[in-house]
């Protein structure tokens, strides 16, 4: 017959001597510094790279993240500390100076978990070791690359405020940035004699503008992405400081530029010099001037650019139509008035150029050669001066010819000195018929 055996009672037994004693308490022993066994985790740290004060984009990089967590407090059950960071970083591995049972794990593409000291972190211990993350694939659309770190354990805690880091890197872009430029054309003819319909007429004006084209290329050759640029162009706009301005910008497409135009275009200068002065500077008309912007007392035109995110090797181009008014040109006593203008590229201030890189500025030459044609009353008047000037010396011809005796001859003496010679002659004849 089948009977139900009773449970089973836990009984204690404790032997001293020969007597067995039961008791219905049990005390353990409990090794804490609080009474209610609180850790006291602390987090400190620091980013390293090469000791610079920011990282550089565009290279092969690693970054270090050194940690150091300590325990003030009890003993830590289930130390984790958690790494926050963005996608664009890469976790490779970590590394510790000596084995204390650290391990890490990727849990997500931005997420990192590594266990300390499992299945606890003692009390008044601490632990160094770093995470390695690659940062080549960067792209730099935030100022700085940060990281969030945690830590935590299953003991309860009085202090959690140094219980996390933010630690951050400013993102500086390594570039080379460089221009190149063209202007076309390189040379043109004006003056008098060259045919209106070679230049430029705008609706009711009078002026001939010849048309240039200016294109400047703004180019990064890396090693990073360029985040943004200004390209700066000056050109000389005036023939001397009070003149009026010669240049009249037509477009300047494919840039975000700022727009310049000039409300009259179309200035023909007053020639208040009398007509010897024209004349003679027409004679005197040669040699070269130069305009340069970069001379003291100049005046330019400034045209600024921005151009967006260029990507490595990725070219921006710039293209700027101007108008250059050559009635001005025509008052100068120069032959040839040749123009220098300038492009300078600027990068912001999250952008470091390597060092020897290439040159970030560039010059444009163009040049303008006057005809070496007058004006058609100052042909009118060479030829009436040169006229007047004939006359006045031929008429100081004759009066030195008379002066000298050439219009006032003696006849009469002449004759009389031609019929003794020829008498003479005759009585020598007679005396040789004797003989």
């Amino acid at each position: 017959m089948e009977r139900d055996m009773p449970a089973l009672t836990p009984v204690l037994r404790w032997k001293r001597g020969n007597k067995i004693a039961a008791r219905n308490e049990t005390w353990f022993e409990k090794n804490c510094l609080s009474d209610d066994c609180a850790a006291d985790l602390r987090l400190h740290g620091k980013l390293l790279l090469h000791s610079k004060p920011h990282l550089a984009l565009g290279g092969v990089r690693n970054i270090s993240l050194n940690v150091t967590i300590s325990n003030a407090g009890d003993d830590a059950y289930d130390t984790n500390i958690y790494f926050n960071f963005t996608k664009e970083v890469f976790y490779i591995n970590f590394w510790q100076k000596e084995e204390k049972g650290i391990s890490c794990e990727l849990v997500d593409l931005d997420f990192l978990k590594c266990i300390v000291g499992f299945p606890f972190m003692r009390a008044q211990t601490k632990y160094h070791f770093a995470a390695i993350f690659d940062t080549t694939r960067l792209s730099g659309e935030n100022d700085t690359l940060q990281f969030l770190v945690q830590a935590k354990s299953a003991n309860p805690e009085h202090n959690l405020s140094d219980n996390s880091l933010d630690l951050s890197i400013p993102l500086i872009h390594e570039t080379d940035a460089t221009i190149t430029g063209v202007v076309t054309p390189s040379s043109f003819v004006y003056g008098n004699s060259i045919d209106a319909s070679r230049f430029v007429h705008l609706e009711d004006m009078e002026c001939n503008f010849q048309p240039l084209n200016l294109t400047f290329q703004a180019i990064n050759k890396g090693p990073s992405r360029l985040p943004g640029s200004t390209v700066d162009i000056r050109i000389p706009n005036r023939l001397a400081g009070n003149g009026a301005d010669m240049f009249h910008v037509v477009s300047d497409g494919r840039g975000n530029c700022t727009p310049h135009r000039n409300p009259t275009p179309c200035t023909i200068p007053r020639n208040n010099e009398s007509i010897f002065h024209s004349i003679f500077a027409f004679f005197t008309k040669s040699g070269r001037k130069v305009l340069d912007c970069d001379r003291p007392g100049r005046a330019c035109l400034t045209i600024s650019c921005s151009l967006g995110p260029q990507l490595k090797e990725e070219p921006l181009s710039i293209d700027i139509k101007l108008l250059l008014n050559t009635e001005i040109l025509k008052i100068d006593s120069s032959s040839v008035v040749q123009f220098v203008t300038r492009g300078y590229m600027r990068v912001t201030d999250r952008t470091v150029e390597v060092p020897n890189g290439l040159p970030e500025d560039i010059s444009l030459f163009f040049e303008a050669l006057h005809d070496q044609e007058p004006r058609g009353y100052v042909v009118g008047w060479i030829i009436a001066i040169s006229l007047l000037v004939g006359i006045l010396i031929f008429l100081l011809l004759a009066v030195l010819l008379w002066k000298m005796g050439f219009f006032r001859r003696r006849y009469r003496e002449i004759i009389e000195a031609e019929k003794n010679r020829k008498d003479s002659d005759e009585s020598w004849d007679w005396m040789d018929k004797d003989h």
